[in-house]
């Protein structure tokens, strides 16, 4: 048996964080796992934003409710889930996920969760496992899965060095250039292909 895991934001729908940044006008929360490679440090640093600024969890959930996936993402995932088994694996959060899901017609999600206290206030976060992407795709092995990985960002790099395929989607030159041993993707009809060409093949352990 087969599976996809995806990575969410970048490759099916925007940057949450990028969109808070442009609607707000605060550029410093622009920065992503595209930018900063450790993913605790980049959290605790916009929630200090947030605090300073007085934003709460409605005021980035009304931002993400206007986002739209990425143009042709939403046929992207009917037909992955038509030819095969899919999952997404992702690092934000439950509570900017859902308006999202709904928009992608609720697809398989391995996240996260914020930490709200009763003002709307988001204190802090609980992962739901250090380097959880990873994890997730070595624990699909073990499940006797064959397994094909895309993502764009720094914290995709384990998950896509644990599956079996993996593909760069739409990564910057940079991210490209220092691991140049994996396949890239700039739109989801070249994804597509790449998955295509994963479920025609028997891969061997790597």
């Amino acid at each position: 048996m087969k599976l996809v895991c995806l990575d969410l934001e970048g490759v099916l729908v925007p940057e949450i964080w990028i969109a808070v940044a442009e609607e707000t006008g605060l550029k410093e929360l622009s920065l992503t796992t595209r930018d900063r490679n450790d993913y605790n440090e980049l959290m605790k640093y916009r929630l200090s934003i947030l605090d300073k600024e007085g934003l709460i969890l409605e005021d980035i959930q009304t931002i993400i409710s206007k986002l739209e996936p990425l143009d042709g993402a939403c046929d992207f995932v009917q037909q992955v889930r038509m030819e095969t088994q899919l999952v997404l694996l992702s690092d934000t959060f439950d509570q900017f996920a859902t308006p999202l899901m709904n928009k992608l017609n609720f697809p398989t999600l391995f996240c996260n969760t914020l930490l709200v206290e009763k003002g709307g206030r988001i204190s802090s976060y609980r992962l739901r496992q250090n380097d959880g992407k990873r994890e997730a795709v070595e624990a699909f092995r073990t499940m006797g899965l064959e397994v094909f990985a895309a993502g764009d960002s720094y914290n995709d790099i384990s998950m896509l060095k644990a599956a079996h395929k993996s593909v760069l989607f739409r990564a910057p030159d940079l991210i490209k250039k220092k691991y140049p041993d994996f396949d890239c993707a700039e739109n989801h009809s070249q994804l597509l292909a790449g998955v295509r060409n994963f479920l025609k093949h028997v891969h061997l352990p790597v």
